[in-house]
């Protein structure tokens, strides 16, 4: 909006300049109204057409839509600019005369606005077009940064001492007393890092495939914790195509485990389901001494730069004394 309030004083001053030019040198009325009409329009072409890009940046972004907003912003960007041309003649017309307009000067009009706004404006275009293009490789190549430091920072958590150590742990336990339970939970343990290896170059994933290293991932932890952590699954079998960023629910539950008391009177309570197009995990709240649990913490806050790329709904994060409650959207390949 800064850049239409600079258009329009620039305008004034043109059009201050002209005006007194013309009026010392007794220029004929109609010359007047020619010069009024091109700055009216090229002012109103300049401030539209801004105004046109800054809500096609908020509906159609470049990096995600480039070829469907470079048509719609053309096609729209001349129609607007035609309707222009065409009000701001009938407009001085009607109000600054006394004839009614003309289908000759009509056609003189638009064949102005083709000759000179029509090029301007595909100039315009062109460079704002470049520019937001060479905008959209930027945040490209800073998204890939962010993906990269997501799947290093994943590979370390999950590569940690203690998550290694807990579960070898038991796995040594299971082996003593049950060779059979010690198998299974070796096979869940290997599924889980070997979807952590698979996803690794992957932006979205689908969310049944999603929902099988759930799986697994909760046979550990419920192996670990048994009946002190407790989960509920209710996710509708139309959102299993949906997509989402992989490991996006596994982090969740990573941060429920590691913020919560998890004890036999307090055991933890946490559920996955799908509603409409999101999918809600909820777990009961009962943080650990002294420990410090943000709702838009680093965790939450990944999650929410990842889905940025993809889709203007927004991750919902919400804690109340009891529950903790985080909400991502479900994708779908043709709104991506």
């Amino acid at each position: 909006m800064k850049k239409f309030y600079y258009i329009l004083i620039i305008v004034t001053c043109l059009v201050a300049i002209i005006g007194g030019y013309l009026y010392y040198t007794d220029a004929p009325l109609d010359v007047y109204y020619t010069i009024g009409w091109m700055l009216a329009v090229l002012a109103l072409l300049i401030g539209g057409n801004g105004l046109i890009s800054y809500l096609f940046d908020k509906k159609l972004p470049w990096l995600r839509f480039g070829a469907r907003r470079l048509i719609a912003h053309l096609f729209l960007g001349v129609i607007y600019s035609l309707i222009i041309i065409n009000v701001a003649y009938l407009a001085f017309k009607l109000l600054l005369t006394n004839e009614p307009p003309t289908d000759v000067q009509l056609a003189v009009t638009n064949a102005y606005g083709i000759v000179i706004f029509i090029p301007l404006f595909s100039i315009y275009f062109s460079f704002h077009f470049l520019k937001s293009w060479q905008k959209s490789e930027l945040q490209t190549e800073q998204f890939k940064k962010e993906t990269l430091k997501f799947q290093l920072d994943n590979l370390k958590s999950h590569l940690d001492p203690h998550f290694l150590f807990n579960n070898l742990n038991i796995l040594s336990s299971l082996i003593d007393y049950s060779p059979k339970e010690s198998k299974v939970f070796l096979d869940k343990f290997v599924d889980v890092y070997r979807s952590i290896l698979k996803t690794k170059d992957e932006d979205l994933i689908e969310l049944r495939d999603e929902m099988e290293v759930i799986d697994s991932y909760i046979y550990l932890l419920k192996t670990r914790f048994e009946e002190n952590v407790q989960f509920e699954l209710n996710v509708q079998k139309t959102a299993l195509s949906k997509m989402l960023p992989p490991l996006t629910i596994q982090m969740l539950l990573e941060n429920a485990i590691k913020h919560n008391v998890i004890s036999e009177k307090r055991p933890l309570r946490i559920s996955i389901k799908s509603e409409d197009d999101y999918l809600i995990v909820n777990n009961t709240l009962h943080l650990k001494p002294k420990e410090l649990v943000d709702e838009n913490g680093s965790g939450i806050e990944n999650i929410k730069k990842r889905y940025s790329h993809f889709t203007n709904s927004e991750v919902i994060a919400d804690k109340t004394e009891t529950e903790f409650t985080v909400k991502v959207p479900l994708l779908e390949l043709e709104t991506i």
